[in-house]
């Protein structure tokens, strides 16, 4: 046999070292998407400016109503609690007959004084005739002229007393100085009454109003003539108007009132409390839908789209539908309906995860579905 060659098995082993290292890596497989979500990128819309407060329903006057005599029994009482009445309608009656008693007596001292008043007058025109004739003397004729003076006071106090007593006569019904519904009622017939008790509320002209306390800061903004709507137990959209804006706060709470007419009131009593909203108008704004913004420790957060990483830290390219996320924090004002109006934290440019939000943590891998809800697709930037 022929002697082999000492450099073959070197050739050998070079041809299997070569082949061994010379076949290229397999590339690595990123992780899998945890969960499909939908984006949307922030839209500008008009939104309405509101203050959300809750106040009390109160009337606009409450009258108190009571009777100007005393030690005097109720006859009848004409009118009970939720009766609209009008002005100058009766509503409670007294006891009169000592009342009449005593007008009657007042004329007739009206009737005795003016009969001496016609007395008086004859007997001084008598005396001045009988002192021009020397028949009597000039003090005699100055009495007469006294007794005459005297009896036109008395005719003057007569007549005061006699209207007097008509008055308390008049005092003896009590009447409505306003229309407006009767609010309370605290009197029954057969009661003895006296001056200054409250007998009965009217709520003047039947008109409520909306009390709210707002901040300071708040009650600057509110202007005259600002429409408020209030919410009724029974679901009813009341409509009222700003009618006073308290000039001064509160040093101690810094709040001040605001006063909102009712014309339409619905099912809504004084003394109840109602939530409403103050519109002041609308304005341009950058929103976002309400369900892409979670809380998380009394903060508001969205989830914006990032491109996606491998392990490495590099950017995957095979899929493009796959995207991570970053959890941010953001400044958000008032709720619309299903918007919420963003002030700052993401750009109109972003995309922020709607559908799914809730679930995501910060730096999670997420894949993007091709549909979208309606409005959603509406609202997603082209």
């Amino acid at each position: 046999m022929p002697r082999s060659q000492p450099w073959i098995p070197g050739l050998l082993v070079a041809a299997l070292l070569t082949g061994c290292g010379g076949a290229p890596a397999p590339e690595t497989a990123g992780p899998a998407p945890s969960l499909v979500v939908t984006t949307v990128s922030p839209i500008s819309q008009q939104m309405e400016r509101t203050i959300a407060v809750s106040g009390s329903v109160a009337a606009w006057q409450e009258m108190f109503l009571g009777v100007e005599l005393t030690g005097i029994r109720v006859a009848e009482v004409l009118v009970e609690v939720g009766d609209t009445v009008r002005a100058g309608q009766p509503l409670l009656r007294l006891d009169a007959r000592t009342l009449q008693v005593q007008a009657r007596q007042a004329d007739a001292s009206v009737a005795q004084a003016r009969a001496s008043l016609e007395l008086a007058r004859a007997n001084s025109e008598r005396g001045a005739t009988l002192v021009t004739e020397g028949l009597i003397s000039s003090s005699n004729a100055d009495e007469l002229r006294a007794t005459l003076t005297s009896a036109e006071a008395q005719l003057a106090t007569a007549e005061a007393d006699r209207d007097a007593a008509r008055l308390r006569l008049g005092f003896a019904t009590l009447t409505a100085p306003d229309a407006g519904v009767v609010s309370a009622r605290a009197v029954q017939p057969g009661q003895i009454v006296s001056s200054g008790t409250d007998l009965l509320r009217l709520i003047r002209q039947g008109r409520l109003e909306w009390r709210a306390e707002l901040t300071e800061t708040d009650l600057t903004r509110v202007k005259i003539g600002t429409t408020v709507e209030l919410a009724s137990p029974s679901g009813q959209r009341i409509v009222g108007r700003v009618r006073a804006v308290s000039p001064s706060v509160d040093p101690e709470t810094r709040t001040g009132i605001l006063y909102a007419d009712l014309p339409a009131p619905g099912d809504l009593r004084s003394g109840m409390f109602a939530q409403g909203q103050i519109l002041l108008g609308s304005t341009t704004a950058t929103v976002l839908p309400r369900e892409s913004v979670i809380f998380r420790d009394g903060f508001p957060y969205v989830f914006v789209a990032r491109a996606a990483r491998d392990q490495a830290g590099q950017t995957r390219s095979g899929d493009k539908e796959a995207f991570n996320v970053e959890q941010r924090r953001i400044t958000i004002g008032p709720q619309r309906g299903d918007f919420t109006e963003v002030q700052g934290g993401v750009s109109p440019a972003e995309r922020v995860v709607v559908r799914g939000a809730g679930f995501l943590s910060d730096g999670d891998l997420v894949r993007e579905v091709a549909e979208a809800s309606p409005v959603l697709a509406q609202e997603k930037s082209p």
